[in-house]
């Protein structure tokens, strides 16, 4: 069981609360781990803790300031405006799922995740604007009657805060749009008296373990940890505070992780990186690109040319897949729907010829055990990347 932050309860009473919890998921034959805790949980209990990131804090009160001291922020604004959006907080009834409105924020949520190069994730990080609306907070950015940007905000009972949970904008949208979502939460948390926002955990940031930086720059090509707390920097916090996964005595700190890990991705990693997978991340072009540079490298050896009918068809295979390479290589840096779709469409030729050369030419003259297993992989590689780049194409026609 994976809990997300502190108990919400005065921190003397944490001791009890969490033995209480541990013992219930002990009954249950399940491990307990607490995700996203701060440093008053982490020095009240005393438990093994692994930071895992650093999260952002302000001070309502001071907005105004700050906005004052930051002509950047001022500009980005002043775009927004110019540009015509507008931001002003729903109402209740506005997310119930027959109004109109909702189906315009279903839409932005839909062309916001497309828009991601992992699958969306679950705990902590879905987007899900509707549940307590009671208990939330929802302000919408509008640009000619329609729904651009959204930002989230829900209540942080122990510490009589809001966190700013969900921020997002349709891809169209104006610069600035985020920035006026942001700006308007923060002067309704004035107005209000709130006396601590957060804009959330930015993750594997700040004074993390070795092996947390290992992840980080692993996985800087699925997601954007430096923007994210460049994003979130350019908004002037007055501090950021270390979040931790704190985990009881006996425990494992890396078991702790995998089922914090699994909490995330929905139940399965395994089924979570099929997922991610198949939407087609800059890293999976890249990969089909390099993969394609050893097959180019065999296909220039002279033994090479048995498989071929002649050697003006194994040089024209040769020129054809340098071309795709460059192509995919070119993608995974620079997104644009008519490359892809070029590609896609080349890649699905490439596949239907490769199975027309094996059946006609090269199976009736290779029907050894190896023979075999080479043209399988020469037939399924071209057909396995045009799924995936078909599909790539599908996800990121939501966008």
């Amino acid at each position: 069981m994976v809990v997300a932050g502190a108990p919400i309860a005065p921190i003397e009473r944490f001791g009890d609360v969490t033995r209480a919890f541990l013992a219930f998921a002990a009954s249950r034959g399940r491990r307990a781990c607490f995700f996203a805790t701060e440093s008053r949980f982490h020095e009240a209990m005393r438990w093994h803790a692994m930071r895992v990131g650093d999260q952002p804090v302000w001070a309502p009160e001071e907005w105004l300031e700050t906005l004052g001291r930051s002509r950047s922020l001022r500009e980005q604004l002043r775009r927004a405006r110019a540009k015509g959006v507008a931001v002003r907080r729903l109402g209740a009834e506005e997310l119930a799922p027959s109004h109109p409105t909702r189906a315009q924020v279903d839409t932005l949520i839909a062309r916001w995740l497309a828009t991601r190069p992992m699958a969306p994730m679950g705990f902590l990080v879905q987007v899900h604007p509707y549940a307590f609306p009671e208990e939330r907070q929802v302000f919408v950015a509008e640009l000619g009657g329609r729904v651009v940007g959204l930002l989230g905000v829900i209540p942080i009972y122990s510490r009589g805060g809001w966190f700013f949970e969900d921020f997002l904008n349709d891809p169209a949208a104006p610069n600035g749009t985020i920035e006026l979502l942001i700006d308007a939460g923060m002067r309704a948390a004035t107005a209000a008296a709130i006396p601590y926002v957060t804009l959330g955990l930015v993750p594997l940031m700040g004074d993390v373990g070795a092996g947390l930086r290992i992840f980080r720059r692993l996985g800087a090509s699925l997601y954007d940890f430096d923007g994210l707390r460049a994003f979130k920097a350019k908004f002037k916090p007055r501090a950021w505070d270390p979040i931790y996964l704190s985990y009881p005595p006996g425990a494992s700190a890396w078991r702790s992780m995998l089922d914090t890990l699994t909490a995330f991705s929905r139940g399965g990693l395994l089924g979570y990186g099929v997922r991610t997978l198949l939407r087609g991340p800059a890293i999976v072009t890249r990969a089909l690109a390099l993969l394609l540079v050893p097959w180019i490298a065999l296909l220039a050896l002279p033994v090479s040319a048995a498989w071929f009918p002649s050697e003006a068809a194994r040089w024209s295979w040769i020129g054809f897949d340098v071309l795709v390479g460059l192509a995919l290589y070119r993608m995974s840096e620079w997104r644009h729907p008519r490359l892809a779709d070029l590609v896609a469409a080349a890649v699905t030729i490439d596949a239907v010829l490769t199975l027309w050369q094996a059946v006609v030419f090269a199976l009736p003259r290779h029907r050894t055990p190896r023979d075999l297993i080479v043209i399988s992989v020469a037939t399924l590689a071209p057909a396995v990347a045009a799924f995936l780049l078909w599909n790539v194409r599908a996800h990121r026609r939501l966008a």
